[in-house]
């Protein structure tokens, strides 16, 4: 009789839950900078991540990349701020999920990467302004800055990352408040990764509060072109279509422990 081997993973598939007390994570952010002549910066990127997939992982690289070849920023940590079940959003995994398969993804790829569950934790739909005070507030506030090489402490630069779907929707009427726009873009900078299909350029030159600002919008190409969608992962789940290496196995393992994004059963049948 032949013996059946258990395949198990190096990763934990525990479901994660926010009973737990909430607190800022900083195990990759540096205590001092490399360079003092440089502005230290931080990326955080707002976001359904329903699920994260390999775009979302590739867009801090390319934004990692550009700053290595510039000499005004020191980059030293990103984050993920996944929104909250309030967001309403069709589609959208619990928030605990979705926290837990953002932390899977850069537990298992990334050695600066992390995931902040204070914007998922709320009660209340966060706008993007508030999440990004939030972020200046844990950043500057509670963790007074970075420390330079000869001892005096520096205010961290704050900036939103977006792929150029987000920053197109800056144009929906209602979407976003005009100042709210002024304060994500004017007060902290918006590093945009240009998509395939999105004219980033011309819709910052259409676009009048983006265009005040246009010296704190910094736009990147994306030299390999990748066009992986949430969506479109959650319809191959749907159809039962493989989604394997489109996002990190430990999400893909996930996904499948916990029966994320399956169709759900008629009304009759559910109990």
């Amino acid at each position: 009789m032949s013996s059946i081997t258990r395949i198990t993973t190096p990763y934990d598939l525990s479901p994660l839950s926010f009973d737990t007390p909430y607190e800022f994570p900083r195990h990759f952010l540096p205590t001092v900078m490399k360079d003092d002549s440089k502005i230290p910066l931080v990326l955080v990127a707002c976001g359904s991540f329903s699920p994260v997939t390999y775009l979302h992982l590739r867009m801090f690289e390319m934004a990692q990349d550009h700053f290595k070849e510039r000499n005004e920023f020191e980059l030293l940590t990103g984050y993920y701020s996944p929104v909250s079940d309030h967001y309403m959003k069709e589609g959208l995994a619990k928030a605990e999920d979705r926290v837990k398969m953002c932390q899977l993804a850069v537990e298992t790829t990334s050695d600066w990467l992390m995931v902040d569950s204070w914007e998922p934790r709320q009660t209340t739909y966060q706008r993007t302004a508030i999440v990004l005070d939030h972020f200046d507030h844990e950043l500057n506030n509670v963790g007074g800055g970075i420390l330079t090489k000869d001892g005096q402490k520096r205010k961290i630069r704050i900036m939103l990352l977006a792929g150029g779907d987000l920053i197109a929707s800056f144009g929906h009427p209602g979407v976003w408040a005009p100042n709210d726009l002024h304060h994500i873009v004017g007060h902290y900078g918006c590093v945009i990764i240009e998509r395939t299909g999105t004219d980033v350029y011309g819709f910052l030159l259409s676009h009048d509060i983006l265009y005040q600002h246009r010296m704190n919008v910094t736009v990147i190409k994306q030299l390999i072109h990748n066009d992986i969608s949430s969506t479109k992962i959650r319809l191959f789940v749907k159809r039962g279509m493989s989604i394997k290496y489109l996002l990190p196995n430990p999400v893909i393992d996930y996904i499948h422990a916990y029966g994320l994004y399956l169709p759900r059963p008629p009304k009759d049948q559910q109990s």
